[in-house]
């Protein structure tokens, strides 16, 4: 089973981890023991949410479907754990280093210079942290006069989630900081952190009455400052909010708690850790393996064969994990063995992986149409119709590039399966099969939203999984609902603050002034769904797919609204757009993941991608200049 912290693009930062200094704190293995002793109750409790969550969802739908009599208090109580879990999912992923961040700077620093930039990372977090937490502590006491529809208990239950998630990542930063820097990078991280903040309040009154010049400032300039320093992207977009309230505008900081709360709790989002954990069990029970082994049966003896079923068995696997990487980690086992048999160069496998995959997210359930259709208004459905046709198109542009590159492949040694063969894997495969298909055709049917799909998919997923694929022993599964819990608070933590930083922007007036500019700008739809390709390429590598999609989903979704741009076609090229940027070397995070997931190197992996990366490159531009492939099957 690969770590389940790689379902989602955020292994980067764990990865990375090799590559840090030593820890310099005098904190021995006794105490480090006991920090994971402390952490283990955490663990569980957050464990035990994933759990309560798929119950109380499969309860709501047998209500529902069964028994026609939905009950509104599982909706709210589902609503209250999901709350508990993304803040508590995002305290495991800080002790584990599990965040989303940019490391290929900070890596390139001479070590002492590193450790020095990397100790000024910390405390700025930790900054940070202590700055929201009396902000917190009002929101919360203030919710509590408010009572909730159906239970009629204070609010303050439920967004006490956030002051519990925030106190307790501080207190993991900072023993972080104390254990794993030296004293004097350390008193020097506090002493430049401290001197921005004294800077910073000295200017306020200077900056304040220019609202664009404290925004490009405090704002974006300290989000971007921060990216390259190697900062949680989370908090990013945290650091840049809070100062900006702070320092340039007479805002509250209870605002970056109030949109935090607003954007990790629409309810579409509880579907995000359902699917994460879809994907643990889609590696762990082998279904991923029986899907792979009958694609290359079908197809494994003709010329391109192994690249056909690679293709292939990403576009099948991410419709049932939902994640790039999860889809890498399950593919590229099974298959690179054989096609390195057949000849085939590790450098080209990679190229063909990362591409592949980044076709493959616009295949439903995709975790980055989930999140953009909720922040940008977009119906799910819709989206999932949509980016089944459109994953269609990117494949077929990667299935012709392999044939030409395969025309002189010989093939004379490799035999046809016999039929009984293809036939009985294709009974393996079966029911695994089936899977993506029925997630597909419940949402796009309207039959079940993407959250009641997500609980059925993975009751179906454990049951076959048990009585067909092996089955799961407690103490893996204990681990794949504590990854589940890990990776999704890292995921919906951005999804806050990159709300808070969202809310900032909108308020200052750029956006407005912006969207006048833009919706006068010569060339019409045609230059705007340029700029965008352009934007969400460069995005796609710097940030990922999911935070370049809150930043600026509130932005650019109503310009293209005036301009009579669909929303689903748009969302559409958005998507594809970051997905490309995202595997572009020399940047792009995900292209570092497939080169780590294939163990070949990135410099050897950057020839073989770019005619990959062209190819899909045309199909974006055939996806942008045609709307009907994305419209078709609304």
């Amino acid at each position: 089973m690969h770590s389940a912290g790689s379902l989602v693009d955020i292994t980067v930062s764990a990865a990375d981890r090799d590559r840090l200094p030593e820890p310099a704190s005098p904190l021995g293995a006794a105490e480090r023991r006991a920090i994971a002793r402390w952490m283990q109750p955490l663990e569980a409790l957050a464990a035990a949410l994933v759990v309560a969550i798929i119950a109380l969802l499969v309860g709501g739908v047998t209500s529902r479907y069964v028994f026609g009599s939905p009950l509104a208090w599982i909706d709210e109580v589902a609503s209250i754990a999901f709350l508990w879990l993304a803040m508590l999912g995002a305290a495991i992923a800080m002790h584990r280093h599990e965040h989303l961040r940019l490391t290929l700077v900070v890596n390139r620093l001479p070590l002492p210079l590193r450790a020095q930039v990397q100790a000024i990372a910390v405390v700025g977090v930790l900054t940070v942290l202590v700055a929201l937490l009396v902000p917190a502590y009002r929101y919360v006491a203030d919710e509590w006069i408010i009572r909730t529809p159906a239970l009629g208990i204070p609010n303050s239950l439920r967004v006490g989630a956030l002051l519990c998630g925030l106190a307790v990542m501080a207190v993991i930063v900072a023993v972080n900081a104390l254990r794993g820097f030296a004293r004097g990078p350390l008193v020097v991280a506090v002493l430049v952190v401290g001197a921005f903040v004294a800077l910073a309040w000295l200017l306020g009154p200077v900056i304040r009455p220019s609202q664009g010049a404290s925004l490009l400032l405090l704002l974006v300039g300290l989000a971007a400052v921060c990216l390259l320093a190697g900062v949680p992207i989370a908090f990013c977009f945290g650091a840049g909010t809070v100062a900006f309230l702070a320092f340039a505008s007479g805002a509250p900081l209870s605002v970056v708690i109030s949109r935090m709360d607003e954007g990790m709790s629409s309810p579409i989002l509880i579907s995000v850790p359902i699917f994460v954990f879809l994907g643990c069990l889609l590696d762990s029970t082998g279904m991923g393996k029986a899907i792979i082994d009958f694609l290359a049966s079908l197809l494994g003896h003709v010329k391109a064969g192994m690249s056909y079923v690679l293709l292939g068995s990403l576009f099948i696997v991410s419709g049932i994990s939902g994640s790039k990487v999860s889809d890498m980690a399950t593919v590229a086992p099974a298959l690179f063995p054989e096609m390195k048999r057949r000849g085939h160069k590790p450098p080209e496998m990679i190229a063909l992986l990362a591409t592949g995959a980044a076709m493959a997210d616009t295949v439903p359930p995709s975790i980055v149409l989930i999140v953009l259709g909720s922040v940008a208004g977009v119906s799910i459905a819709g989206l999932f119709l949509s980016g089944f046709v459109v994953a269609m198109v990117l494949l077929l542009t990667l299935l012709v590039l392999a044939r030409w590159k395969a025309r002189h492949e010989d093939t004379g040694d490799v035999r046809r399966p016999a039929a009984r063969k293809v036939a009985r894997l294709l009974l393996v495969a079966g029911p695994a099969l089936a899977l993506p298909f029925v997630i597909r055709s419940a949402v796009g049917g309207g039959v079940a939203t993407a959250t009641e799909v997500s609980t059925i998919a993975v009751i179906y997923a454990m049951l076959i999984g048990q009585l067909l694929y092996g089955g799961l022993s407690r103490r893996v599964l204990y681990e794949m609902l504590k990854d589940t819990a890990s990776l999704s608070g890292a995921v919906l933590l951005v999804l806050g603050t990159a709300a808070a930083m969202a809310w900032a922007i909108t308020q200052s007036g750029i956006v407005q002034q912006l969207s006048e500019f833009l919706v006068a700008m010569p060339g019409g739809v045609i230059a705007y769904m340029a700029m965008t390709i352009v934007l969400f390429l460069v995005l796609g590598s710097l940030l990922e797919g999911l935070p370049a999609v809150l930043l600026l989903a509130p932005i650019v979704f109503p310009i293209a609204r005036k301009l009579g741009i669909h929303d689903v076609h748009y969302s559409m090229v958005i998507v594809c757009a970051m997905n490309i940027g995202l595997m572009a070397p020399p940047i792009g995070v995900g292209y570092y993941i497939a080169c780590r997931i294939g163990g070949a190197s990135p410099d050897d992996v950057a020839k073989a991608i770019w005619p990959y990366l062209i190819a899909l490159l045309a199909g974006l531009v055939v996806i942008a200049a045609v709307p009907w492939f994305s419209t078709v099957a609304l």
